[in-house]
């Protein structure tokens, strides 16, 4: 059994995907996201979406640094994480614009008093000014932030997305096919419109990382922090302290403003969108047609943070593309000449782009990633 899994989680999450096989699909179900009619215009040509996403445990990181270090401005970070996962999970379905949100807050009322709120809430606005700069336009709705003290340990940051579409820009993926090529869009450096660093950890395989990385002493000190019934020997078995954990805090990037452009600019050319969240590389395996295998040979080098990731629990290149995004959180399935546009005005906003592989044909769904070490079948 993987150490993931023996914390209690799941990347694949099969029991989530099992309980929901027998709802309605949407309209188009290989897209991202789930596309319903226009139940609220009623009108042909447009869809509604309603999406929901969160931080995960990455507001245990949070609240480990701003514990240790008094900084309460880093959950303005958990913030954005929340709001990116949802957005970003948007555009893969081509909506950048018009969105309204809503924010779940979950709390533990005793470890988390109203500063902490404060922050979240606030990021997640100055988030939203931000993303109105490039012409991304988010409506906060307020939302429901609870305390749940039984419930909840310490935090839970989440938030719900809803737009109303022309049904006829939607990226459903049903065009991807083979001879199409995949651009990946690099999830760490420094764009144009990020104040720091971005490790490129994004908000999947947290759970993982926080216990891989950070050292025993958290598990001694904030017991609050975990679930007490894991066995000691896959809880904090790093050795590193909170402020020098080598980016796990970096804010998830989003692509709205790159992806803003080239959807607008050129609908026509995109055949697909695939965010490398939950499921990290092996994402797309839910999302292209049937009669394709896609073939990732040239995905970027992996960033820093993995490879300490994967020193520190010893996980094979197997588990770790399952789980982590590897340096690479957005793929665009389009052909190789439109490719070379995309990877151009990606260098604008200082967002590494690159070819990093291609749709086959097949005789199912398949996907093939080569790693430095060898070649990963799934």
């Amino acid at each position: 059994m993987s150490l993931y899994s023996k914390r209690g989680v799941s990347a694949q999450k099969e029991e989530v995907h099992q309980a929901v096989k027998n709802l309605d699909q949407g309209i188009f179900p290989k897209a991202f996201c789930k596309i319903y009619p226009d139940y609220l215009g009623n009108d042909e040509e447009f869809v509604n979406v309603m999406h929901a996403d969160g931080a995960g445990t990455k507001s245990i990181l949070a609240y480990l640094y701003w514990k240790e270090t008094g900084d309460v401005s880093v959950w303005k970070g958990i913030a954005q994480d929340a709001v990116v996962m949802n957005l970003d999970d948007l555009l893969c379905v081509g909506i950048y614009d018009n969105i309204i949100f809503n924010s779940t807050i979950d709390r533990n009322k005793n470890l988390i008093p109203g500063e902490v709120l404060e922050q979240i809430i606030n990021g997640t606005q100055e988030f939203f000014d931000l993303m109105k700069t490039f012409g991304v336009n988010i409506h906060y709705l307020g939302g429901e932030t609870a305390d749940v003290g039984d419930v909840v340990r310490t935090i839970a940051v989440n938030g719900t997305m809803t737009a109303r579409w022309p049904k006829s820009k939607i990226i459903s993926n049903e065009k991807i096919k083979p001879g199409n090529v995949i651009v990946g869009l690099a999830s760490f450096g420094k764009s144009t419109y990020e104040k720091d660093e971005n490790s490129g950890i994004g908000s999947n395989g947290l759970t993982s990382a926080r216990h891989d990385i950070l050292d025993k002493y958290y598990a001694e000190n904030f017991k609050e922090s975990y679930d007490n019934s894991l066995e000691k020997d896959v809880v904090y078995i790093g050795k590193h302290r909170i402020g020098n954990a080598l980016g796990l805090l970096s804010p998830t990037r989003t692509f709205a403003p790159l992806i803003k452009n080239i959807l607008e600019n050129s609908f026509d050319k995109i055949y697909g969108l695939i965010h490398c969240s939950g499921g990290g590389q092996t994402k797309c395996l839910k999302y292209i047609p049937d009669n394709v295998r896609v073939v990732k040979d040239n995905l970027f080098t992996p960033p820093l943070i993995f490879k300490k990731i994967q020193e520190a629990s010893h996980s094979d290149d197997r588990e770790m593309y399952q789980v982590f995004n590897m340096g690479c959180r957005m793929e665009i399935y389009t052909n190789a000449d439109f490719a070379k546009e995309i990877i151009s005005l990606a260098k604008t906003f200082k967002i590494d782009a690159q070819i990093i592989g291609r749709a086959e044909g097949s005789d199912q769904r398949s996907l093939i990633i080569k790693t430095e070490r060898g070649e990963l079948l799934f």
